[in-house]
């Protein structure tokens, strides 16, 4: 009997030991320590394989890091033991939901769902889990889930937290920050709940200050809680874009505190691309070569890698690298995980290749397909997300400071194709300018087959006049571009924007007449041309206002002469 209640003890100590050793997975997963819980997890595994909750543990952390192959072994493995097994399902679930079969993983979470006891929750947590974190997401049944979690126990700390993470996919703030306070009033420990209700806070964008406040308390609770350095970084990055003065100040920030939750966390491949994802942001470039070289030392085979080499080669210049790199990327990955990004830095190292000088110092393209298919790979980022348009004004700007023209309306085209843009103002501003000098820089042959291009410049400067009533050169290119469709129509809208250009002018005072004299000639004498035809007495008003301005103009002498009786 006395051995028998020594080997009871030791197995209750063992299982006391077993769940222990399961908390601290799930505190290093939490902590996003992902190698620090693997280990852990599958030393529970090698020493106990009869607890399922582990195999899923682990194949959730492989999920997180995108191995679905390796989530998908662990979880079948986990069907086989003895308890818990059916939190592989779940997982099971969880991948049918990434790979689209969602009618596949409802009829796997039902199956888990009749099965349980009247006071199991976690499972339908993890369940609500699935249905946040699946490459195709779906927060309303995650809410309804979560809540028939809540409605079997009203303080699940945990439940309320993932509630909380289903409304923010919802875009229902206010809610999730009700959730995430019932969380941490539930589990003033649950330092994530805290950390999201800081999260809330940063994304307001005008509470930058409060959301630094917010992670800072976290960090006095707990100083390596490497979760709150990765959003304080985070929030000095934008910040940072918000405050330009500052911006040098801020980013600097924003790298210390990403170093610092680096060094929390435990060195993995997929820390270290969550470093180089931050890099990108912050445009350090330089760090980000570096680190990529690191990550290939660990994991020469992971194409993911590529993708930094690519950015990191462009922006230090190596084009051909940046190329290789990224057609390497795109030919090893699944096509949706090529990103917007991908596309635009592979059309901008294909566009850098092939641009050079000629003896004179003009700009010559080498390589004429080359660069029609960085022009296509561009608009291709475009296709992948609009938002990434935003980033499009500093490539057209390059381009037209190129006196690549064509390319570069072609560019801002596809920037002003995005209402939500940023620079919607210069863009549209550009795309006109463009189209114009491309316009000049064509034989008079092409030039009478423009007239659609010219039309759209037309436009874009409509844009910006109705934006901006009294930019004046946006009146003078109207007038310019209108000139040269050369219909009866256009001939008006030229006369009509001169005149407002006049307008404008004129209003600014004495001083601004005398900077746009040249301009102001073009405007009296072109809209001065037109009126000839249609109204004589405004016409010899303006060749009169010419020679107010230079009276040795000529072309205004003979019209006058020709027009007075």
């Amino acid at each position: 009997m006395k051995e028998l209640k020594i080997i009871g003890l030791s197995l209750l100590v063992f299982g006391t030991a077993n769940a222990q050793d399961a908390e601290q997975a799930k505190k290093a997963i939490d902590a996003e320590q992902y190698q620090k819980a693997k280990t852990i997890l599958k030393s529970l595994i090698a020493s106990d394989s009869n607890e399922g909750k582990n195999y899923f543990l682990l194949g959730d952390v492989y999920l997180k890091q995108t191995e679905q192959d390796s989530a998908a072994m662990y979880f079948n493995n986990g069907l086989k033991a003895k308890n818990d097994a059916e939190y592989n399902t779940i997982g099971l679930g969880h991948i049918d939901l990434d790979n689209g079969n969602a009618s596949a993983a409802a009829a796997k979470f039902k199956s888990v769902e009749d099965e349980l006891r009247r006071k199991d929750v976690e499972q339908l947590i993890y369940i609500g889990r699935a249905y946040i974190d699946s490459d195709n997401p779906d927060y309303k049944k995650a809410i309804a889930v979560l809540n028939k979690a809540i409605e079997k126990d009203s303080k699940a700390a945990a439940a309320y937290l993932a509630l909380g993470d289903a409304y923010i996919g919802d875009r229902n703030h206010n809610e999730a920050y009700r959730a995430y306070r019932n969380a941490t009033s539930y589990d003033p420990s649950l330092l994530r709940a805290d950390l999201q209700l800081g999260v809330i806070t940063k994304n307001t964008r005008a509470a930058f200050p409060e959301a630094v406040e917010a992670f800072n308390k976290i960090l006095a609770k707990d100083p390596n809680y490497g979760p709150a350095y990765r959003e304080l970084a985070e929030t000095y990055y934008l910040w940072g874009n918000t405050d330009t003065k500052k911006y040098n100040e801020y980013i600097k920030k924003a790298l210390e505190y990403y170093e610092k939750y680096m060094t929390l966390t435990d060195y993995s491949l997929d820390s270290r691309m969550r470093h180089a994802d931050f890099l990108v942001l912050a445009g350090d470039y330089k760090a980000l070569e570096a680190e990529a070289k690191k990550m290939q030392q660990i994991n020469s085979v992971n194409p993911r890698i590529l993708r930094y080499l690519a950015y990191s080669a462009y922006e230090n210049g190596n084009y051909a690298e940046s190329i290789k790199a990224m057609n390497e990327f795109m030919a090893k990955v699944d096509p949706k995980r090529v990103i917007a990004r991908d596309h635009l830095y592979l059309g901008l190292a294909e566009m850098a290749s092939v641009i050079s000088e000629d003896a004179q110092g003009n700009t010559i393209i080498t390589d004429q397909a080359v660069f029609d298919k960085a022009i296509t790979d561009i608009k291709a980022a475009a296709e992948k997300d609009i938002e990434i348009t935003n980033q499009f004004n500093a490539i057209g700007k390059k381009l037209f400071g190129q006196k690549l023209y064509g390319p570069a309306s072609v560019v801002f085209e596809v920037a002003t194709t995005n209402p939500d843009n940023r620079n919607l103002f210069y863009d549209n501003f550009y795309l006109a300018y463009s189209i114009y000098y491309d316009h000049l820089n064509k034989s008079e042959e092409a030039q009478k087959e423009n007239a659609v291009q010219l039309g759209k410049a037309d436009v874009a400067l409509d844009y910006v006049i109705k934006a901006s009533p009294d930019a004046q050169d946006a009146y003078l290119y109207k007038a310019r571009v209108n000139q040269r469709i050369q219909s009866d129509e256009a001939y008006q809208r030229m006369a009509d924007a001169y005149n407002e250009y006049i307008r404008v002018v004129t209003e600014k005072g004495a001083a601004e007449v005398a900077k746009q004299k040249a301009n102001l000639i073009e405007a009296y004498s072109n809209a001065g041309s037109y009126y000839a035809v249609t109204d004589t007495a405004k016409a010899i008003e303006y060749y009169n206002k010419v020679l107010e301005l230079d009276p040795n103009d000529e072309y205004a002498k003979q019209e006058l002469k020709r027009l007075k009786p």
